[in-house]
């Protein structure tokens, strides 16, 4: 017998920078068995199954989604507090999807991710930078995997110029380079699975006219 995980969403659109123009999932299962991760994307869907080694318990989802997604430009992750993704929408719109399925239905286990969500008209103001920051290692996106390179920083050793303080160690700020972005970014990880669950989130969001409706009837496995 298979549950549902609690799966949060939230985008971004552009009619110009494909970058900017992306789906996030958080799947929060937590301790996932690797070996029991079944993760398929097809142009049209996404479906999820894995085991819990914490609970013991099996999640499974299959979602049709609300349009296509480039599925080779797309970027998956697996850490110790959920599985995450991005879905690289095909088309290039500055519309934000008006649901993440195909069907408006409504799915009590797919949830906005408040921590990621802006409205559409705001989302100029939010750095895609910093949201995409739980992403980790991914690399890939953009121009982001290139990030990795400022392990580089250990060229800051030169400090050492600085006078007796290089015999302080500062030299050893080289070794800034094992504070490696991806895994600073990727401890952050499951703070993408932060957003909030309860329904008082969900019903403030229905008031302001936020996110569009949650889905709430559950799919066809």
């Amino acid at each position: 017998m298979t549950t549902h995980p609690e799966v949060l969403w939230a985008q971004r659109s552009s009619d110009s920078v494909a970058d900017k123009n992306i789906i996030w999932l958080t799947v929060n299962v937590p301790d996932i068995d690797e070996s029991s991760l079944q993760y398929e994307l097809t142009s049209t869907g996404v479906s999820f199954k894995a085991a819990s080694k914490t609970d013991k318990k099996a999640y499974a989802f299959s979602l049709p989604l609300f349009d296509e997604v480039d599925t080779k430009a797309s970027l998956s992750k697996l850490s110790s507090r959920s599985f995450t993704a991005v879905l690289r929408k095909k088309a290039l719109k500055a519309e934000y999807w008006p649901r993440l399925t195909k069907e408006k239905t409504k799915l009590p286990f797919v949830k906005t991710d408040f921590s990621k969500w802006v409205d559409e008209d705001e989302q100029d103001g939010a750095p895609l930078e910093d949201d995409l920051g739980g992403m980790g290692d991914m690399g890939g996106m953009g121009g982001m995997g290139g990030m990795g390179g400022m392990g580089g920083m250990g060229g800051m050793g030169g400090m050492g110029g600085m006078g007796g303080m290089g015999d302080m160690g500062m030299g050893g700020m080289g070794g800034m380079g094992g504070m490696d972005f991806s895994k600073m970014m990727a401890s952050m990880g499951g703070a993408g699975g932060a957003g909030p669950s309860d329904e008082t989130a969900e019903s403030d969001s229905d008031s302001d006219g936020g996110p569009p409706p949650l889905e709430d009837v559950e799919p066809s496995a």
